[in-house]
């Protein structure tokens, strides 16, 4: 199989933190992992800065827009939680959970227009 990106992960993510449980960011990721029955070499396989595995990465940004759009929340550095909007995602039992699908929430569509924008210089 090949690396999921980012957005696909997405819902496994939120599907993953569903029991209301809080969660590492590891036990997310080899979780993860193992439900796109990601081998070795793919769990290992590095970003081309040799710094990060590609798989880690991309939980990592999957984690952050997540986050960004109030689905998940973390309690503590590195540790997530499903909040109830997240809850309510899942009852509407989505086919997928990407940006689109985040762009209903005013803090993630805010969170994307900051990004975007270019730091202006004073």
């Amino acid at each position: 199989m090949t690396i999921p990106d980012y957005q696909t992960i997405m819902l496994p993510f939120l599907n993953f933190v569903s029991d209301a449980k809080e969660h590492t960011l590891r036990e997310i990721i080899n979780g993860l992992a193992d439900g796109f029955n990601l081998n070795e070499e793919e769990r290992r396989e590095l970003l081309p800065s040799g710094k990060q595995p590609i798989f880690d990465n991309r939980v990592g940004w999957a984690s952050t827009y997540l986050k960004k759009a109030g689905v998940v929340e973390t309690p503590k550095r590195a540790h997530y939680r499903i909040t109830d909007r997240g809850r309510e995602v899942l009852n509407e039992k989505p086919d997928r959970v990407n940006i689109k699908s985040l762009e209903q929430f005013q803090e993630f569509r805010e969170f994307r227009e900051r990004k975007e924008k270019p730091n202006d210089i004073l």
